[in-house]
C-alpha cells in the first residue's frame, strides 16, 4: 500500500478543483494510504477559519493524523521532506518551492493539473 502525504495547499487544490482523491488517487498510484502531519492539520484548521468549505471532515476521517520525525524542525516543508524520505511516501502538494525540493530529494511528487486530475510530478 502506498502512504501519500498531504500538504495543505494541496488539500485545498483537490478540494477547490473537486476532484474525488479515492478515485484519482487509486487510479494513479494503487492502494493507499493518506497521511497527515500534525503540523499540516493546525494549517488546515487555521485556513477554515478564513475559508469554509475545505471538506475538513473528509480528510481528517480519510488520513492518518502523524507526528513529524523528531530530527525535523519546526517548518511544515522541512518535515513533509523529512518524512517522505523516511517513509519513503509521495506528498500532494501544489506548492513550487516544496515540490522542487522534494524532487532534488528524490521524493515522488503528486500535484493537481488544470484543476482536473492528479499526476505524479517529473520536474
Amino acid at each position: 500500500m502506498q502512504e501519500v502525504l498531504i500538504d495543505s495547499c494541496g488539500w485545498v487544490a483537490i478540494v477547490d478543483s473537486g476532484i474525488n482523491i479515492d478515485t484519482s488517487l487509486n487510479g494513479l498510484v494503487g492502494p493507499f494510504q493518506l497521511l497527515l502531519l500534525e503540523n499540516v492539520k493546525h494549517e488546515l484548521d487555521d485556513l477554515a477559519k478564513e475559508k469554509k468549505n475545505l471538506l475538513l471532515s473528509l480528510i481528517y476521517s480519510k488520513a492518518e493524523l502523524i507526528k513529524a520525525l523528531e530530527e525535523s524542525t519546526n517548518h511544515t516543508d522541512d518535515q513533509l521532506v523529512d518524512m517522505a524520505n523516511h517513509r519513503n511516501c509521495a506528498v500532494i502538494t501544489v506548492d513550487r518551492e516544496l515540490k522542487k525540493r522534494l524532487i532534488d530529494s528524490s521524493c515522488r511528487v503528486i500535484e493537481v493539473v488544470s484543476n482536473k486530475r492528479l499526476r505524479l510530478a517529473t520536474d
